[in-house]
């Protein structure tokens, strides 16, 4: 059996510090890109649409304006993901874009993860100013809902993730 993906999962961990200096290349935007693109979708909608941000000043603006992503400053690559409203579903399934951009968004820092990146979610969804910060700073037309703020690069200092597993928040039905 094949233990990478799986060790993947579980060594992921959240990075807020950055080497400034150490640009993510293009390659690996791309995989990065290619993988959140993979996750499953509802109806297979793919209701996600993407923004690659590399603009020093648009990082800063995005730091600045946004209470939990300050790390923004020091990286070199931030990715958006965004709902897009032309690929909502419609009825009770309305809101199932929450679960697929969320599915895209795993995808991504499992990732960076697996290149040796360090990543973050930060949510701008549902906090209506954070939305508005991000749709102003990115100039995004009202079809785009930002979803989360993903800051991505070298981590400076590598840290070992924080124990999640719970088993008494597991119910067991045979």
């Amino acid at each position: 059996m094949d233990r990478n993906a799986l060790d993947n999962i579980m060594s992921r961990t959240s990075y807020r510090n950055f080497d400034p200096n150490v640009k993510v290349t293009d390659e690996e935007l791309s995989t990065l890109l290619h993988a959140a693109m993979a996750a499953p979708t509802g109806v297979n909608r793919q209701p996600w649409h993407f923004v690659a941000v590399t603009s020093r000043r648009v990082l800063d603006e995005l730091a600045d304006a946004l209470p939990y992503c300050k790390m923004a400053h020091s990286a070199p690559l931030a990715i958006v993901v965004c709902g897009d409203k032309s690929k909502f579903l419609e009825g009770d399934d309305a809101t199932l874009w929450v679960q697929d951009v969320s599915a895209a968004s795993e995808n991504l820092l499992l990732a960076a993860h697996a290149l040796g990146l360090g990543a973050v979610w930060t949510c701008a969804y549902p906090h209506e100013d954070r939305m508005a910060s991000v749709s102003r700073i990115l100039g995004l037309s009202d079809e785009f809902v930002p979803f989360n703020v993903i800051p991505v690069g070298r981590p400076l200092k590598l840290h070992a993730p924080v124990k999640k597993w719970h088993p008494e928040k597991v119910t067991y039905i045979a």
